[in-house]
């Protein structure tokens, strides 16, 4: 009887505390079946991006765009870490919106529709020609996302600017 209550105390402690936690779900999105022409990348290289933690936000004046910048595991632990030259296999993610005013509260502004997905990729064999990165971009127009038909070099010679930054213009944003 003795070890009977313990069980179902147990039990107890253990159904309650799973009740109380705080369940995650992924997301399963699959992303379209696209490639880039001139690089030959894919949207399904970053499928699951969806998962991929927030390091940074940037607004880009120029587009009147917030964008929203994820690292995959690896990326992210190297720019946690400080890491000028980011390891093989990272992957950073930006997600532009196209912004309005905020219904709820005027004078701020809020994300309004997904404009683009780009991507870089590192790796230093494959990419060696763009200081090892790749570059993806992902337009969305009418509800349908289309591979970018510009040219590539466009991104590397923009990224060229922070060379010394290993091409990110990303810095880690720390919560705390």
């Amino acid at each position: 009887m003795k070890n009977l209550s313990k069980l179902i105390l147990g039990i107890a402690c253990c159904s309650s505390l799973l009740l109380s936690a705080e369940v995650y779900i992924g997301d399963t999105t699959k992303v379209p079946d696209l490639d880039m022409k001139n690089t030959k990348l894919s949207f399904k290289e970053i499928q699951g991006y969806q998962n991929y933690k927030i390091v940074a936000s940037h607004f880009r004046k120029d587009k009147n765009e917030i964008r929203y910048i994820l690292a995959n595991p690896v990326a992210y632990n190297a720019l946690k870490e400080n890491k000028v030259i980011m390891p093989n296999g990272s992957k950073i993610v930006k997600i532009g919106w196209s912004v309005n005013d905020m219904a709820t509260f005027p004078s701020a502004l809020e994300a309004n529709k997904i404009q683009r997905v780009e991507y870089m990729i590192k790796d230093s064999k494959k990419h060696k020609e763009s200081d090892g990165w790749g570059y993806a971009r992902f337009i969305k127009k009418d509800s349908q996302y289309k591979a970018w038909t510009g040219d590539i070099q466009s991104c590397v010679s923009c990224h060229a600017i922070v060379k010394s930054n290993d091409a990110l213009f990303t810095k880690f944003q720390r919560m705390f």
